[in-house]
């Protein structure tokens, strides 16, 4: 029986094939006042399955938000210059050292700002509960000013912690028209490279869209397009950062990880971004052994830039007909870190974990199993860890390291 990620992956060979997903439920964000592009949302809810109407049912993004509005404000963010300079991802890493052998590190951290009243507490509050990574939480609406973005980007550079950046749920490219939601959605992206730049956050994460009728070779092309004309756009800004697409988490929509795959390798400065609770959902449960992992690792491998970091989300999930229906409490479904952690150390490339659990304990659980050291042989049979996974007893002790 073929393996779980050779199925979603095709072996990189059956490009006509696909398996598309789509989108996954992320914990709720709330929109802040402290704003300069406004937009609302009802909450960042990603189940919708009526694509040619994705606005409304899937990020229920309101028609009242008026397209004038948006573009003026953007208009004016645009006028401003970079608060920092992005520093490379390769500086910013430091060798570890694992089965006599130098690797990079993994750095973990939540997908939500702990504080967005104050960059120094944020700051602090990570450091506190031991983090090295954060992801800006946009997905619900911008919050953050340019103040506070370049004061976060001083102190996570003097404290050690990469950050990157999560776009609004609704900046997604592949539009059918370059209509009022194609131009909100590339002024969404750049607005959140423009907050990259200044708080020298590694990647911008977005989602890949939606099929919108067609097959998902057009739908890839036309991301790809729609890609390259906002690197046109930012590149005069001073905003040309990395993006990263991340693979979805509903099985026959678009968005899977050979459709990410093929428009990371299309697009140099785009990443895969590895949501393995979306892989994990979609293969019905098949990411319980370092294999599973090791393989989408590879593929994404191959297709990004040498030196610059994975960029991988990690939660448990609960999932239902191969679709994912919300993130859980670390233990309570079938999802382990340990193999993740194990495939990790196959490879010469740095890692950053962004973990997505709805709790602080869960989140705390996983970063306690990626520091801990891989266990030799992973990938040559199953592990005790697997087989904990796959009985999904209760929630797994941490081991730290």
């Amino acid at each position: 029986m073929p393996r779980p990620a050779a199925l979603l992956l095709g072996r990189c060979a059956a490009r006509r094939n696909p398996v598309p997903v789509l989108e996954a439920q992320r914990a709720g964000r709330f929109l802040r006042q402290r704003v300069a592009v406004a937009f609302a949302v009802g909450g960042p809810h990603e189940g919708g399955d009526h694509l040619e109407v994705p606005l409304g049912d899937v990020v229920r993004f309101p028609p009242q938000v008026g397209e004038p509005k948006v573009d003026v404000e953007l208009e004016k963010v645009d006028a401003r210059q970079p608060l920092c300079h992005t520093r490379s991802s390769v500086e910013r890493w430091s060798d570890g050292v694992r089965y006599g052998q130098r690797v990079p590190q993994t750095r973990f951290g939540p997908a939500r700002v702990p504080s967005h009243e104050s960059a120094d507490e944020a700051v602090a509050l990570l450091l506190e509960r031991g983090y090295t990574a954060c992801e800006i939480d946009f997905e619900g609406g911008f919050w953050m000013d340019w103040d506070y973005a370049a004061r976060l980007g001083e102190a996570a550079r003097d404290a050690g912690v990469a950050l990157s950046v999560h776009a609004p749920i609704a900046a997604f490219l592949g539009h059918r028209e370059r209509d009022k939601k194609y131009r909100m959605a590339v002024g969404m992206l750049d607005h959140s490279a423009g907050i990259a730049a200044a708080c020298g956050a590694e990647v911008v994460v977005f989602h890949p869209g939606f099929l919108l009728g067609r097959e998902a070779e057009e739908a890839r092309n036309a991301v790809v397009e729609h890609l390259h004309e906002l690197r046109a756009r930012l590149e005069p800004k001073g905003r040309a950062v990395p993006f990263g697409i991340e693979v979805m988490g509903r099985v026959r929509d678009f968005g899977n990880v050979e459709d990410v795959l093929a428009i990371a390798s299309a697009v140099p400065w785009v990443r895969p971004v590895l949501d393995f609770a979306h892989l994990h959902a979609v293969t019905d449960g098949g990411f319980t052994q370092a294999d599973a992992f090791a393989e989408v690792l590879r593929a994404a491998d191959r297709v990004q830039e040498h030196g610059t970091p994975f960029h991988v989300h990690f939660s448990d999930i609960a999932f239902a007909n191969r679709n994912e229906t919300r993130h859980l409490a670390y233990g309570e479904g079938t999802l382990r870190a340990e193999p993740l952690r194990d495939a990790l150390a196959l490879f010469d490339r740095p890692a950053t974990v962004i973990g997505e659990s709805p709790d602080e304990e869960s989140n705390q659980l996983i970063r306690a199993v990626l520091a801990a050291r891989a266990e030799p042989g992973a990938l040559t049979g199953e592990s005790s860890t697997s087989r904990e996974a796959t009985a999904g007893s209760g929630r797994p002790r941490s081991r730290r390291s």
